[in-house]
């Protein structure tokens, strides 16, 4: 309880803190902000499923071991708030065993980096812990006038690490940016899907199967959290899939939106989640609202019926978004003006680039095609004035 009560203090403080040096800033439909900064476009590597699990993220892991170590820093930071950092003790003891527990080839993944990057395992398994739970987002699925499906999402995360006064910024969001990258997984030499990751995390947040259908995953806020699931799995509870391992599977192995659907909406899950999808075909476009054991509903794309774009933040599409973190009404603005036959890419790229849907928590915004297979992604910063989130 004394843990709980400390935490709250803190949060509370920080809240305070942070609204205090918010300035003014003003909601506008943002134009012509693409093509971004050259500077800003993620690099791409290619993980090759041919070779053992242990080996796919050697060449990547070694590369950005410095940057991984240096977001760490942060992450532990965060961890250490608890018990006067008693916690961070327990990390190596109690979370490197997990990795023995986890689903083929995962595991064997997660040992491999740890290996590359010469970071203890208990950490790499913390850090993809992590993105299981504190990410929040915008996500878009739109379709123009001639059917043809846009994907794209902003990746928000670093809610509450540590806010930066000076600077203005999130110190963990400061740190991701340098390992955020595009991966083209291969098979064979051709490419399986391809997705944009923070290096060393094995799971999916962002992805395209080319000719198939898009994905991204936004966080839902639920008192049933994934911290209850976490905690089921380590007390030996493994029948709930670990949303990343999920997406995962159903990247390599779904054939069809249908199915893709059908896997997500279905699994249970550690944790609640939003899953966003678009397909091949005029109306193929879905949000599905995840518990941690059923899908709570489906919203689809509808355009017969003027449902042209479907757009989701981190709150449920019946309830009104809360006023402190209202990215919905914005985007939604901005959508609606840009019509329907302005639909691309280089316009949803606009709208991601305004603000409050554009803050101080994005990492990078990740645009996608389906027919053509296409994934681009780039970093992003929100200048002042600027919201945290």
């Amino acid at each position: 309880m004394e843990v709980k009560l400390r935490f709250a203090v803190k949060l509370v403080c920080l809240l305070v803190v942070v609204q205090a040096q918010v300035p003014p800033f003003e909601e506008k439909c943002e134009h012509g902000m693409y093509p971004p900064k050259a500077e800003s476009k993620v690099a791409s590597y290619v993980i090759n499923l041919d070779l053992p699990p242990a080996e796919r993220w050697t060449g990547l892991a070694k590369e950005k071991a410095p940057q991984i170590k240096d977001m760490l820093v942060e992450v532990k930071a965060f961890v250490g708030a608890f018990g006067n950092g008693s916690i961070i003790a327990l990390v190596d003891k109690y979370l490197a065993p997990l990795a023995d527990t986890l689903p083929y080839p995962f595991a064997d993944e997660l040992k491999g980096i740890a290996k590359a990057t010469d970071i203890p395992l208990g950490e790499v398994v913390l850090f993809n812990v992590f993105y299981e739970f504190f990410t929040v987002c915008t996500s878009i699925v739109a379709e123009d006038s001639t059917g043809k499906l846009f994907h794209a999402r902003n990746l928000d995360f670093g809610l509450f690490l540590g806010w930066d006064i000076k600077n203005n910024t999130w110190a963990l969001t400061e740190k991701l940016r340098p390992i955020v990258v595009n991966l083209d997984w291969q098979r064979g030499g051709k490419t399986v899907f391809k997705s944009v990751n923070f290096a060393g995390y094995v799971g999916l947040l962002t992805a395209v199967k080319p000719q198939t259908f898009t994905y991204s995953m936004n966080e839902r806020f639920s008192a049933d959290g994934g911290y209850i699931g976490l905690i089921e799995w380590i007390l030996g509870s493994r029948d709930s899939s670990w949303m990343g391992f999920l997406t995962r599977d159903t990247l390599e192995n779904a054939t069809s939106f249908t199915e893709a659907e059908a896997w997500l909406a279905n699994r249970t899950l550690l944790a609640p989640a939003y899953f966003i999808l678009g397909g091949t075909k005029s109306g193929e476009g879905a949000i599905i609202t995840r518990s941690r054991e059923k899908a709570l509903d489906i919203k689809r794309l509808d355009p017969a019926n003027g449902r042209w774009f479907l757009l989701q933040t981190n709150y449920d599409n019946w309830e009104n978004p809360p006023f402190i973190d209202d990215r919905r009404t914005p985007g939604d603005n901005c959508m609606a003006n840009m019509s329907k036959s302005n639909t691309d890419l280089p316009h949803i790229f606009d709208v991601l680039s305004s603000k409050p849907v554009l803050n101080k928590l994005t990492t990078y915004t990740a645009l996608m095609q389906v027919d053509e297979g296409h994934l681009e992604s780039y970093l992003q910063d929100c200048p002042d004035p600027c919201i945290p989130w």
